[in-house]
């Protein structure tokens, strides 16, 4: 067996590594990719919610700590603003809006411990919220 190369994405860094061909990650010819072409495949591009979002709910993808809440209760927030930061395994993780909207049924508060899919807080549409 040979070595196939694979750019993988963790915590918004991204990664070369290096597994065994036995594994099954072998790229398809059409693409160009595969042993000849490097070994890398291609990666889709992904939006970092930065957490487990379904729907209007925002949840946490891991069980934690919330060290900071950067949003209240009622607040306007845009896709990709800060929600809360979730400390887990001594090292912090943002959670970010999934969407546009307005905060709702804001659970989470510093100090704060999370379960992994308790969800932290409700984005709703602006029309929805007022009802």
């Amino acid at each position: 067996g040979g070595r196939e190369t694979v750019v993988v994405e963790v915590g918004g860094k991204r990664l070369e590594v290096s597994l065994p061909a036995s594994l099954g990650f072998a790229t398809t010819p059409a693409t160009g990719n595969g042993a000849a072409g490097g070994g890398r495949t291609k990666r889709k591009k992904t939006k970092s919610a930065g957490g487990a979002a379904t729907g209007d709910a925002l949840a946490s993808p891991m069980q934690g700590t919330i060290v900071k809440t950067a949003v209240e209760e009622g607040q306007r927030v845009e896709e990709g603003d800060l929600i809360v930061v979730l400390e887990a395994m001594k090292m912090e993780q943002p959670l970010n809006a999934h969407r546009a909207g307005v905060v709702q049924g804001l659970e989470a508060a510093v100090g704060g411990s999370v379960s992994a899919g308790a969800v932290i807080c409700q984005i709703k549409d602006e029309q929805l919220a007022s009802v």
